[in-house]
C-alpha cells in the first residue's frame, strides 16, 4: 500500500484527540535491542516518535489484519502486534507498567476496521432480535435532568404559598322591625317587605312636603 509521507506527518501530530499515547520499549527489528520511543494511536495507526515534541514520526504500524498477545521477553510487561504471513513482521513492545500494558493490548486490539466491523454487525443482529421480539427492549431513558449552573443542577423552586383568604363579611340582612316570616307563601313574604318599603316611601314624600 502505498502512503503519502506528508499527509502521514499532518495526520501524526495533528490537534485532533488520540485513542491512546505514552511511551513503550520497541524491539528493534534486526538487534535485540529495545529503543524508547513516544507512541500515539490514531484510529488503526500506531505512529511512534523520538520524543513527544518530534515534529515527524519515526514509522507508523498499520493495524490491518493483526493480532495482539502477550510474551515472553526480556523485558517487563512486553507484547506482541503479529500479521499473518510468512514474511509479516512481528513488532515486540513492552510498557511501562501493568496497567499501562493493559491499556494498551485492549487500545490495539480495538483499533482496526475488522474489530469495528464485528461490533457493528454484532449491534445490528442484536437490533434485528429486538424487532423480532426475541429480547425485552431496552429500559426508557430517564426524564431530562434540569440545566446546570457551574456544576450544580438548577431545580425550579416551589411557588411561595398564597396569603390566607380574608374572612368574608357578615351577609346583610334586610332591616324589618319585628324579622320576616321563617316560612309562608311568596304572597306573606311580599306583603311583608311590602311594609317597610311603603314606610319608607311614606316618609320620603312627607319630608318633600315640608317648606
Amino acid at each position: 500500500m502505498k502512503l503519502n509521507e506528508r499527509s502521514l506527518a499532518f495526520y501524526a501530530t495533528c490537534d485532533a484527540p488520540v485513542d491512546n499515547a505514552g511511551f513503550l520499549y520497541k524491539k528493534g527489528g534486526r538487534h535485540a535491542a529495545y529503543h524508547r520511543r513516544w507512541f500515539v494511536l490514531r484510529g488503526n495507526m500506531l505512529f511512534y516518535f523520538e520524543e513527544p515534541a518530534s515534529r515527524e514520526p519515526v514509522g507508523v504500524i498499520i493495524l490491518e489484519g493483526c493480532t495482539v498477545e502477550l510474551v515472553e521477553a526480556a523485558e517487563e510487561f512486553a507484547f506482541a502486534v503479529r500479521f499473518a504471513g510468512a514474511r509479516a513482521r512481528t513488532y515486540v513492545l513492552a510498557a511501562e507498567s501493568q496497567a499501562a500494558m493493559e491499556g494498551w493490548v485492549k487500545a490495539l486490539s480495538r483499533a482496526s476496521f475488522d474489530y469495528l466491523r464485528l461490533v457493528v454487525r454484532e449491534l445490528e443482529q442484536q437490533l434485528a432480535a429486538m424487532r423480532a421480539g426475541d429480547c425485552p427492549p431496552p429500559p426508557r431513558r430517564p426524564r431530562a435532568l434540569p440545566p446546570k449552573e457551574n456544576g450544580c443542577a438548577v431545580w425550579s423552586p416551589a411557588p411561595p404559598p398564597l396569603p390566607p383568604l380574608p374572612p368574608l363579611p357578615p351577609r346583610r340582612r334586610a332591616w324589618t322591625p319585628n324579622g320576616p316570616p321563617h316560612a309562608g307563601s311568596f304572597a306573606r313574604l311580599h306583603e311583608w317587605y311590602g311594609q317597610e318599603v311603603r314606610a319608607l316611601r311614606s316618609q320620603w314624600l312627607g319630608g318633600r312636603a315640608q317648606p
